[in-house]
């Protein structure tokens, strides 16, 4: 059985700067901020992007949470 061991996780916001001129699509910028506490919990993660966008002078599009983990097999398993 495998097992997946989180090692790592960035924390980023997606902030909408408007719409290209000529193609009409959206257009955004990324903050991310890395060595972000593997243990922390989506309610945690949530007030701390909330508090930051509200220091943007662009809106906050979306929050995401980005994983990194090791696989490996279960220690016992054959």
């Amino acid at each position: 059985m495998a097992v997946a061991d989180m090692i790592s996780s960035t924390l980023r916001l997606v902030l909408y700067e408007g719409n290209d001129t000529i193609t009409g699509d959206p257009i955004y910028k990324y903050k991310s901020f890395n060595n972000v506490k593997t243990e922390a919990t989506p309610e945690q993660l949530l007030t701390i992007a909330q508090s930051i966008s509200a220091l943007q002078e662009l809106s906050l599009y979306i929050i995401e949470r980005r994983d990194n983990s090791e696989l490996r097999e279960a220690a016992g398993e054959d």
